[in-house]
């Protein structure tokens, strides 16, 4: 457990705040591509990091990320006139371009140049794969990483997002606690591996198949072992077996708040715990193959149909006891709730309290991964509070920062340390992509 003072400076992003200055340092998602496809005109609200704003994109295609209220009488810029590349405020005119300059008022006095004086609220985007970023700190933005999701083409990577009504914290925790996949995620009965996308297990020469329903069922131990990294930290779960082999299943902590992990031998997912505000969050998923390219309209089809657009809630929630069926639970899932993972996931985070109370918890072994987290969370605002940028992971990194390596591996026990990173090689030779890099 730990204090309700530390607990507030770790959760709470707000500006000006210890945590929010950390991942403000950072890019952040802000929206998805197909959100301003989604709508009449290319013009959607974002609330990020606890700050109102507006995404658009002009004429010539370029985004724009400004405040949400003109600084004239704090109307709603997101009704705003999408004309000559920037935003017009239908009050009274006043003009602004993608930087959050206002270069027209046409209401004040000839020869006025009182707006050259007045900017709005703007930060730098980018977009990479499907996802807007943000950047939402001081100084120039550093580059994007070279991260598996940004360095595959769009052919091979699918984004999608969803929202939790919790905080980001707590939802990050969640993707680093390799233990819970054995009860939380625990199916009572195994599909057929070969038509089980994502829950089978093949070991790195591409055979021995296990469901992987089986396997976290039956090895509800692992031995967790976390190490530090450029990126964040890695986590490297160990189920041994009975017949001398052991899974190893290699996932990452992104600092600040996003997490890697394998779904099957030919993909991935990056995924973002973003803050809406202190109790709200969105998680955004970039799923990157490694093998053909993504079928992007069935996986949209899939996850669509679970949420609401446009805020892309889900439709399973508290309200409705996230499809609690007492029948389920006894004979299918551990949680009654369906076999969409993000719900399980979702019921966990949300249930803690839009805030978790920390001062309550007793966290085990298992939990080492979140411990160090903490730790490192911890270590970074107070860099920042002394002055020291350069102490943060992954200050100014670009193209030396590939990977993170997230993958499943089955092999000898005595050999575990080798597995995961000769399955890695295996993989990355057959991916049509990575040869060109």
């Amino acid at each position: 457990m730990i204090s309700k003072e530390l607990n507030e400076r770790l959760t709470r992003i707000g500006p000006g705040t210890p945590a929010g200055a950390v991942m403000r340092r950072y890019w952040q998602p802000a929206a998805l591509g197909v959100e301003l496809d989604l709508t009449p005109r290319p013009v959607v609200p974002v609330r990020l990091m606890g700050e109102d704003l507006v995404l658009f994109r002009d004429d010539s295609g370029a985004l724009g990320l400004v405040g949400r209220h003109c600084p004239h009488r704090g109307a709603d810029m997101c009704y705003g006139r999408l004309e000559d590349n920037g935003l017009r405020c239908p009050f009274h005119g006043w003009h602004f371009d993608r930087t959050g300059q206002c270069v027209e008022q046409p209401g004040e006095p000839e020869g006025s140049t009182m707006h050259e004086r007045i900017r709005t609220t703007s930060y730098p985007v980018i977009e990479r794969n499907g996802v807007i970023f943000a950047y939402m700190g001081p100084g120039d933005p550093p580059p994007l990483p070279d991260f598996d999701c940004f360095t595959a083409p769009d052919s091979h990577v699918f984004a999608f997002k969803g929202l939790w009504e919790c905080n980001w914290l707590q939802a990050m925790e969640v993707g680093i606690d390799p233990a819970h996949a054995s009860f939380l995620h625990r199916f009572l009965e195994d599909e057929d591996p070969a038509d089980s996308y994502g829950k089978q297990f093949r070991d790195k020469a591409g055979n021995t198949q296990i469901p992987m329903t089986k396997l976290r069922r039956d090895y509800p131990r692992p031995e967790i072992r976390v190490e530090p990294t450029d990126h964040g930290l890695r986590l490297i779960a160990l189920r041994h077996m009975e017949d001398g082999r052991s899974h190893v299943r290699v996932t990452n902590q992104i600092f600040p708040g996003a997490i890697c992990i394998p779904i099957s031998n030919e993909m991935t997912i990056t995924q973002w715990h973003v803050p809406v505000d202190d109790e709200n969050c969105y998680w955004y998923s970039m799923f990157t193959s490694f093998g053909k390219p993504v079928d992007k309209e069935l996986m949209w089809e899939q996850r669509i149909k679970e949420h609401r657009l446009p805020d892309f809630a889900p439709l399973k929630n508290r309200r409705n006891n996230y499809g609690f069926d007492p029948s389920e639970q006894k004979s299918l899932t551990y949680t009654g709730m369906g076999l969409d993972i993000n719900v399980h996931d979702q019921w966990a985070v949300e249930g803690l309290g839009t805030i978790q109370d920390r001062t309550q918890e007793h966290l085990g072994k298992t939990d080492v991964g979140i411990v160090r987290y903490r730790r490192m969370l911890r270590e970074a605002m107070d860099a920042l509070e002394a002055g020291q940028d350069s102490a943060l992971p992954m200050h100014g990194q670009g193209s030396d920062t590939r990977g993170p390596v997230s993958i499943d591996a089955i092999g000898p026990t005595e050999s575990w340390a080798e597995l995961w990173t000769e399955a890695d090689a295996l993989r990355r030779a057959a991916a049509p992509w990575e040869a060109a890099l």
